[in-house]
């Protein structure tokens, strides 16, 4: 692999409550995954850092999540399908909206949280957030867990779906992400992430929590712009890249 994208989770921000660096973050990926407001996220928040993004040339991307503010988006839920379906159509059209007026426009859709790792592997609410985009946008990319079902099953709706691999979580054997209530969830050491990453652009793979070598199909990485270390992880797997001659590019424009 000689090119990759490298996305962060960001407009998570909510009134005068920070959560993470956006501004350094926009600096340093090449795409951002911006939250919509069910589970971070206000109006004047998320078009500030969409107006960044759009500076800077970064590509952007809907991060719809369950309702759940509260939870920021990490509680399990179970909505009907119409609840569900609804609820995706309604964030990407928010953020659209925004993304306007900000001078730039979504180019992809990354479910957030328990959404994300629900849809991987439930074949009922895939369909749902499937089905949402496709009524929406069809040519809009689903960005999703690399192995997962939902990756074939999105193909198969005709969507178009990149693989995406996590640059400091720890994965299970079976390609499933560690939950973040066990020890060595995350990863914070960024020196030990971004060999990591660079092992799994050159290889294909990672080492699961367990010591397994797991085979991982990856056209973006993620860093979590919402832990303690986010920037100088995302700068130490991007400075990482460029000296190994990887060059860091968009799937959007790659």
């Amino acid at each position: 692999m000689t090119g990759i994208d490298l996305n962060s989770d960001l407009g998570e921000s909510f009134g005068p409550w920070p959560m993470g660096d956006d501004v350094s973050m926009l600096s340093i990926v090449t795409s951002a995954n911006i939250a919509c407001g069910f589970h971070a996220g206000d109006p004047a928040g998320i078009l500030s850092v969409l107006k960044e993004a759009a500076r800077l040339g970064v590509s952007v991307g809907a991060h719809v999540g369950y309702r759940d503010l509260v939870g920021f988006g990490r509680r399990n839920m179970d909505p009907s399908s119409e609840e569900l379906i609804g609820d995706t159509i309604y964030q990407i059209g928010a953020l659209q909206g925004l993304a306007t007026a900000a001078g730039t426009e979504v180019h992809y859709v990354k479910p957030h949280g328990a959404l994300y790792n629900t849809i991987a592997q439930d074949a009922r609410q895939a369909a749902d957030v499937i089905a949402a985009i496709m009524a929406v946008d069809h040519s809009l990319v689903l960005m999703a867990l690399s192995g997962a079902p939902i990756v074939e099953q999105a193909r198969l709706a005709g969507l178009t779906v990149v693989c995406e691999a996590f640059a400091d979580r720890a994965y299970h054997a079976d390609g499933r992400l560690v939950s973040r209530r066990q020890p060595g969830s995350v990863i914070h050491d960024p020196e030990r992430v971004a060999t990591r990453m660079l092992r799994l652009v050159r290889e294909g793979c990672v080492t699961a929590i367990d010591g397994t070598e797991i085979q991982l199909e990856a056209q973006s990485i993620c860093v979590h712009g919402d832990t303690p270390a986010a920037v100088l992880i995302a700068r130490s797997v991007r400075d990482a890249f460029i000296n190994e001659g990887v060059e860091l590019q968009s799937f959007v424009n790659g």
